[in-house]
């Protein structure tokens, strides 16, 4: 089964690189040439690295290799997704700018004949026909048969016995009309206008090539941009984003406390130790009482991103650090983490709960844990609790949130789905989730969903820019 599906993941693939490959490269060059073949280079390159970055962390790849593999690979990933969705859009273009260049083409030529003085692609017979009041009338054009112009009637020409050719009357009558005739011919075909030489044979591209090439850079450029700057995005570090979430049992004490949340870091190939020194100073600079991650932290082994991740042990809050597991943790070797981050100087809440001033603070394992026996335990965690107080519980996911409701919880605070990271993503996310991204209520309980400071696979983010948000608890007691 897992086979069929990879093949069938590889089809669809396949046939959309393909239509992209069709689109920019065969489609918007003339001839098989050079261009062609560095285009088709690019494109069999550019997936066999998406392919193997894909595959690489879970094949046990040397680190170093990954590292290698992912930049270009991911981001031919992205590019390539963007690419074909500007196709698609440039498909509904494409017809509107061939008929645009149809009517120009056909009008274009109709302007230029009506400009044109009537004579100018005559040919030059008719030039050279002299005109009816030009042309000699019958009374003086020499009869047949007789050399004089006065034809029959002259008693001369009917007496005499010799040819009319050899007569000296219709000799010179003859020359002299043939004379005039000649010298008028040549004036008119010397006042006629050369005729029209032909038009040169197009050079440029057709009309088809042409709307490929314009339809072709256009999405190259939009998905170029897009990707440059949802990059950008990221390596630039995540914003901070400040909510205000009221408890109905938090006391006036506790009114004010501020939890910096964050989640999905992701370090790994891509985003590593200077990505995750950018992620702590921001998280120090909002001087929060307490820090909350949520899970996601990591994308590889401890051995490979043990150093990565020290920055995490210059966390400051005055009530300390948190954190809970996500689904990628138990990718990558869940229990060394937890230990790793509790060395890190951060406390790992596993199904387990710790009373602080004003409310209790709980977390439970990702679901993800379930396989290997270290799934989720509500009852563990809150089951003895006292329900008078306030709960705030750490849960990675927020399909968590309809056990928090079973149990009390009074604010759940998950990450996970990275607010859909790469649009159009966040259609498919909001579907596979009760909340994308922000603050939303179910019953008494209330879920706030972080979108994550890095990212996944792509350092890219489009439509979901990053962010660590400081929730600011309020009393509704104050």
């Amino acid at each position: 089964m897992v086979i069929v599906f990879l093949v069938l993941v590889l089809a669809v693939l396949g046939g959309l690189h393909w239509y992209v490959w069709r689109r920019m490269v065969r489609d918007t060059t003339a001839r098989p040439g050079t261009a062609r073949r560095v285009g088709t280079a690019v494109f069999v390159a550019g997936s066999l690295l998406m392919l193997t970055a894909l595959a690489a962390g879970r094949t046990g790849v040397p680190f170093r290799l990954q590292q290698v593999l992912a930049w270009p690979g991911f981001l031919w990933m992205v590019l390539s997704m963007y690419l074909l969705l500007g196709l698609l859009v440039g498909e509904a273009v494409r017809p509107l700018l061939r008929r645009f260049l149809e009517r120009r083409s056909a009008s274009g030529p109709a302007e230029v004949r009506e400009a044109e003085p009537v004579t100018a692609g005559a040919p030059a017979r008719e030039a050279a026909r002299p005109s009816d009041a030009e042309r000699p009338s019958d009374a003086e054009r020499p009869s047949e048969g007789t050399g004089s112009p006065e034809g029959a009637g002259s008693s001369e020409g009917a007496g005499s016995s010799e040819p009319a050719g050899h007569s000296g009357v219709g000799a010179g009558t003859k020359a002299e009309v043939g004379t005039q005739v000649g010298t008028e011919v040549e004036t008119q075909v010397g006042a006629a206008p050369a005729p029209a030489a032909p038009a040169p044979a197009p050079t440029g591209p057709s009309r088809r090539l042409f709307v490929s090439r314009v339809v072709g850079g256009a999405a190259a450029a939009a998905a170029v941009g897009t990707v440059g700057f949802g990059t950008y995005g990221v390596l630039n570090g995540p914003a901070v984003k400040r909510v205000t979430v009221p408890l109905a049992k938090l006391p006036r004490s506790a009114h004010g406390y501020r939890i910096a949340v964050v989640s999905d870091i992701h370090l790994g190939p891509v985003l590593g130790r200077g990505f995750a020194q950018k992620v702590v100073d921001t998280i120090n600079s909002t001087q929060p009482d307490l820090i909350a991650v949520v899970g996601d932290l990591v994308d590889g082994s401890v051995k490979d991103l043990g150093p990565a991740a020290a920055p995490l042990a210059q966390l400051k809050a005055r009530h300390g650090s948190f954190f809970v597991t996500g689904n990628h943790e138990y990718f990558s070797g869940a229990e060394e983490w937890v230990a790793r981050v509790r060395d890190l100087g951060l406390h790992p809440l596993e199904n387990a709960r710790t009373e602080l001033a004003g409310f209790d603070l709980a977390g439970v394992n990702d679901v993800a844990g379930e396989e290997e026996g270290q799934g989720p335990d509500y009852q563990k965690a809150l089951g003895d609790r006292d329900r008078s107080r306030a709960c705030v519980l750490l849960a990675h996911q927020p399909v968590q949130i309809h056990d928090a409701v079973d149990h009390g919880v009074d604010l759940q605070l998950s990450g996970h789905t990275h607010g859909g990271q790469l649009w159009p993503g966040n259609l498919v996310a909001d579907l596979a989730n009760p909340t994308l991204a922000g603050l939303e209520r179910y019953g008494d309980t209330q879920l706030y969903v972080s979108r994550g400071a890095g990212a996944w696979g792509p350092p890219t983010r489009v439509g979901a820019p990053s962010d660590i948000t400081v929730v600011e608890l309020a009393s509704r007691q104050a």
